[in-house]
């Protein structure tokens, strides 16, 4: 699915970062927009589709279970449905490349249609733990067949009809919720998740918008209890994809802690479940400005203006981290930059990510001179106050996105130029991260 060839890249002390920039869409809209359009009887159409491969893999993934997809010249995809309930058995291996979402959410899809089908990913999405899926999708009848440790290759014998549950998320995860909730459209009666801690709700928007049968019902202390009733029909959809916030993130952070910098962002969700990392940016003194705030497809958008501030280090609640989980990295990139001590708890999750993303941005930091003081679940950091790190390092990025974008934003605000070994990974979520980069500095 990935280029092998590693792409080593510099980046060094930028200009002030000025303009305005469209970024791709979001990733967690992209994926399931597809295996839902999958799912309809009928056509659907897809604009803004982020074309990373993270996405293309799960296209690639419903293609091979029956699906028409195609991408027309002007960048609108065409889906054609095979309903639920009538996915085809995959003649081959599904190669899920680096993306973890496409794999947890696919096999909530096949274990409960009469198919197998076997999952495989590269180095790293192979070294991440599936079993806080297969828990739960075993518990609905699926056979799940995994490499030790719960890992990649694996294989999901599906069984129809599956078992309604009721499961009680042991911690936080939208991509397991999800997984259970797909699994649930072919599943007789109602499967329910009990969510304690609110994770991103784009898959209950997005199952809501194809007409399943959807009800969330939240208990006084914020518990939240999804129920899907199975055996579905969707109806297709036209979709647009709004920028992805995660995405957005390291345009954000560039731009508060270059100085000088003023830049808008067009078009990004702000979805509430997914924004907590604005919210923390601003409580550290970042101006970021909500322009033409608007709702596209169920989703809340805005225009996000960033101009350089003067950021001061602040202890942050975790309960805001299953909105702001994939860009902690690029905010610890903020807080080496900021005036003070900042203070994050609660990040186990970091852990299974691509990467270990605590020990792997603690190591780099280090590397790039911050002050940097790594935890069992989380970093404490204590910034320069607006002045540039040392830098001068090379830094290895795991194959994980988020920390060779994270530091390749560092690289702008230090005194030597900071190395990334390989920027491949990048084309996973944000193919063209480096040309909106240099656009923005020139």
């Amino acid at each position: 699915m990935t280029d092998q060839t590693a792409r080593p890249r510099r980046f060094s002390a930028s200009a002030p970062l000025k303009g305005r920039i469209a970024i791709p869409g979001d990733k967690s809209i992209s994926h399931r927009s597809l295996m839902l359009s999958a799912l309809a009887v009928g056509t659907s159409r897809v604009t803004g589709l982020l074309e990373g491969h993270d996405v293309l893999a799960t296209a690639a993934a419903m293609r091979a279970m029956g699906a028409g997809i195609a991408r027309r010249g002007d960048g609108e995809w065409v889906i054609d449905g095979v309903g639920v309930g009538a996915l085809l058995q995959p003649r081959e291996a599904l190669d899920m490349g680096n993306s973890g979402t496409s794999t947890r959410l696919l096999m909530g899809l096949v274990a409960s249609h009469s198919i197998t089908a076997t999952f495989v990913g590269d180095a790293s999405l192979s070294g991440r733990p599936m079993g806080r899926v297969i828990d739960p999708l075993s518990q609905m009848g699926a056979d799940i067949s995994a490499s030790p440790g719960g890992r990649l290759p694996l294989m999901v014998r599906g069984l129809a009809p599956a078992i309604p549950l009721a499961y009680r998320l042991p911690m936080a995860s939208a991509q397991v919720k999800s997984a259970i909730l797909l699994a649930g459209l072919n599943t007789p009666g109602i499967t329910e998740v009990i969510e304690p801690v609110p994770t991103r709700d784009h898959s209950e928007r997005m199952l809501r918008g194809f007409g399943a049968d959807l009800s969330v019902e939240t208990e006084p202390d914020g518990t939240r209890h999804i129920r899907i009733r199975g055996e579905a029909e969707l109806k297709p959809q036209t979709i647009v994809v709004p920028g992805d916030p995660s995405s957005a993130a390291f345009f954000i952070v560039a731009a508060l802690i270059v100085p000088g910098s003023d830049i808008t962002i067009a078009n990004v969700g702000l979805n509430p479940t997914r924004a907590g990392l604005i919210e923390v940016l601003q409580q550290m003194g970042g101006d970021i400005e909500l322009v033409d705030a608007r709702e596209v497809g169920g989703e809340p958008v805005a225009d996000l203006r960033v101009r350089h501030s003067a950021l001061k280090g602040i202890e942050i609640d975790p309960a805001v981290v299953p909105s702001m989980v994939d860009e902690f990295p690029i905010l610890f990139i903020a807080a080496a930059l900021a005036e003070g001590r900042t203070v994050t708890t609660g990040l186990d999750e970091l852990r299974v990510k691509e990467s270990d993303r605590l020990a792997v941005m603690a190591t780099g930091l280090q590397a790039i001179g911050a002050r940097v003081e790594e935890s069992e679940d989380g970093l404490i950091i204590d910034g320069t106050g607006g002045d540039p790190v040392p830098g001068g390092a090379t830094i290895a990025g795991h194959l994980d996105h988020r920390i060779c974008m994270s530091f390749a934003v560092a690289g702008l605000v230090s005194k030597a130029p900071v190395e990334i070994d390989d920027m491949a990974p990048v084309a996973t979520s944000f193919p063209n991260f480096e040309a909106l980069l240099e656009g923005l500095r020139a």
